[in-house]
């Protein structure tokens, strides 16, 4: 039997060993490189796109020659105003992409001995430049689709004959929310969060190839689909797979989803539950690339993201 990707060395090409052991000049360049690829890490004014700029060494910024314009590596992007080192924003990132079910920030603040609130924020970061990916696109090909319920837990009452009936929505607390998943085949998965699994039909029409095959379960939400796609149902009460219908990679997006709520963050429901939703999708995107190549994606990603509106400021209140 061939050995799982994750257990093989070619899944390890970066570790916080190594981050540490490069110093803080190295990784300062590496983030120079990653914002200005195309001049090999030669500063551009981010105001005028000048490609000639004075290096201000002590502060470790530069100045624009044309427009005079001084400005960092980290100016304009979602990593603005940051305060942590770039060793230990290289650390942060690592770890980051090292969790296969996500990583808690209570963990990293940990790992990295910063405050709960800065991990907190900074993961959030990384996630919405992550979801910068996943704009504008549309799949197409065999898109399998499915929807899972997060959040408003009602607890049971301690005596028997004080419970209620969860299901009924009396009974409910309003809270709970679907996340809707469209995995292509060999391509990107695309995650939504809506009140009903029925909501997310919309989201088909302007995500979804109109030549596109699609696949389901049997659930009425998605009876809609047969006017506009090819569409093939899966009876899961019968059979996870039949006559070529199938939603197995749709769960494996939940599998994965599941275990980072179980396991590692336990509260994702809720106003940030959308976040969660598109790291998972990241994941499960990129579980065949090596976590060095990972870190440098998410890293990239942040560098070429503006500043954040949601996590600019202060804490969240």
């Amino acid at each position: 039997m061939a050995q799982h990707f994750l257990l093989s060395a070619k899944a390890r090409t970066l570790s916080l060993k190594a981050v540490f052991r490069m110093g803080e000049d190295a990784a300062y360049r590496t983030f120079c490189e990653l914002r200005w690829p195309d001049t090999e890490g030669e500063a551009v004014c981010p105001r005028c796109g000048c490609v000639e700029a004075y290096n201000i060494a002590t502060r470790r910024k530069f100045k624009c020659v044309a427009c005079h314009h001084q400005f960092s590596v980290t100016s304009g992007t979602i990593f603005a105003s940051r305060k942590l080192s770039f060793t230990d924003l290289l650390a942060a990132i690592v770890i980051f992409v090292n969790g296969a079910k996500g990583i808690s920030a209570l963990q990293a603040s940990r790992d990295l001995d910063v405050q709960y609130k800065t991990a907190f924020v900074l993961f959030h970061k990384l996630r919405e430049a992550m979801a910068r990916e996943l704009a504008d696109t549309k799949l197409e090909g065999t898109v399998e689709m499915d929807g899972a319920y997060f959040g408003g837990h009602v607890r049971p009452e301690n005596r028997k004959e004080d419970r209620k009936d969860r299901r009924l929505a009396k009974n409910q607390t309003g809270k709970r929310q679907c996340v809707v998943i469209m995995r292509e085949r060999g391509g990107r998965s695309l995650p939504f969060v809506v009140r009903q699994e029925g909501d997310a039909v919309p989201y088909v029409r302007d995500h979804v190839d109109t030549l596109a095959v699609v696949h389901a379960d049997e659930a009425s939400s998605w009876d809609a689909l047969h006017a506009g796609w090819q569409t093939w149902r899966i009876n899961h009460s019968l059979a996870y797979s039949a006559d070529g219908a199938c939603t197995n990679q749709a769960e494996s997006y939940f599998s994965r989803l599941r275990r980072m709520e179980v396991g590692t963050h336990h509260h994702i429901a809720g106003p940030y539950l959308y976040a969660y939703a598109g790291e998972a999708a990241w994941r499960e995107d990129n579980r065949r690339t090596d976590n060095g190549a990972q870190a440098m994606i998410v890293a990239g990603a942040a560098m070429d993201a503006a500043v954040s509106r949601q996590w600019k400021g202060y804490w969240q209140r």
